[in-house]
């Protein structure tokens, strides 16, 4: 069985293809994109709907995974959650939604808060409907720092480090990031659906 990723972001794309041997496709590479209606109110009921939407859509020789994933803050009351990718408005960028953030904290009168990453992976195929989660700890910054990984990266600094997300290299994030700890507890799963 093939392996579909309910997505057409690079970003996430290029690091479940890291973490896995198979070769993940982009669901954009099998068929026209299309909208998904993200109107669930946990990070694993919309992981769901977007591998279901596209799961209906293709054959039943292909597996299909989807991620929801988003940052957290306390401070400002868990937000922004499961609203992380669209934070700054519906058509916002990955910095428009940074921005968004960093003047959200500057509100607040800080400098560096307590946050976490949470991920939520899907997995629809003729088998059944599985779902794992995984999280990550550590601080948001009231700035961006370093090139590297997408979204709210250059801004959180995980537990243990000195550096954002931003700054570290590809290879220690894979360790213990929030999608690889969800990833890891799908894989035995994945592994069943393809024998």
């Amino acid at each position: 069985m093939k392996i579909v990723l309910a997505t057409s972001n690079r970003g996430k794309i290029r690091e479940f293809n890291h973490f896995f041997d198979d070769e993940i496709i982009a669901y954009s590479d099998l068929i026209t994109p299309f909208e998904i209606i993200e109107d669930g109110e946990t990070f694993a009921q919309n992981a769901l709907l977007k591998a279901r939407a596209i799961s209906d859509k293709l054959s039943s020789e292909y597996i299909v995974l989807a991620d929801d994933s988003g940052i957290s803050v306390p401070l400002l009351g868990g937000a922004p959650g499961i609203y992380s990718a669209r934070f700054a408005g519906v058509d916002a960028s990955d910095g428009d939604n940074m921005r968004f953030l960093i003047e959200k904290l500057k509100e607040q009168g800080v400098t560096q808060t307590p946050a976490f990453y949470t991920a939520a992976i899907a997995l629809v195929c003729n088998e059944g409907e599985f779902v794992t989660h995984g999280w990550m700890h550590g601080d948001v910054i009231d700035e961006a720092r370093g090139e590297g990984g997408f979204g709210y990266d250059p801004m959180f600094i995980p537990l243990g480090f000195d550096k954002t997300l931003g700054e570290l290299d590809e290879a220690v994030k894979k360790e213990f990031s929030h999608r690889s700890k969800a990833l890891r507890l799908m894989q035995p799963i994945l592994e069943m659906m393809q024998k």
